[in-house]
């Protein structure tokens, strides 16, 4: 079982994405204002953060950044989602330190086969700028 914080501010992609980690076993934890992202990610340790990159106050874009700059979860994984998905978003993305970007509308097998792949650490560490 795997500790997944979601930053996520829309409540339909919350519930989805909780409900499909959960019946895979895992144990998700939503927040929804992405300006207690970092501290919750401090206190829940988790061990993938999956974000949408269009949040309000602190994009997810820079979330990405602030959680690669905090020493304690540096090493975490994170997984972007988007719906906005633009030429050269991905290497943004990439850029800013997730290892995974998934657009939406979200394809249920793929979500589950990326968050599967990035817990056991098969995905490449990301570059970062």
């Amino acid at each position: 079982m795997a500790r997944i914080l979601i930053v996520e501010d829309n409540a339909l992609n919350i519930k989805l994405f909780c409900d499909l980690l959960a019946a895979h076993g895992h144990e998700p934890e939503a927040v929804t204002d992405s300006r207690n992202a970092l501290e919750a990610a401090r206190s829940f340790v988790p061990d993938l953060v999956i974000t949408d990159i269009q949040l309000p106050h602190v994009s997810g874009l820079d979330l990405i950044e602030l959680i690669r700059a905090d020493e304690k979860l540096a090493e975490v994984p994170i997984m972007a989602v988007t719906a906005y998905s633009a030429r050269g978003d991905e290497e943004r993305i990439r850029g800013a330190g997730a290892q995974a970007y998934v657009s939406k509308p979200i394809s249920v097998a793929r979500f589950v086969q990326e968050v599967d792949a990035l817990l056991a650490g098969k995905h490449e560490p990301a570059v970062q700028a």
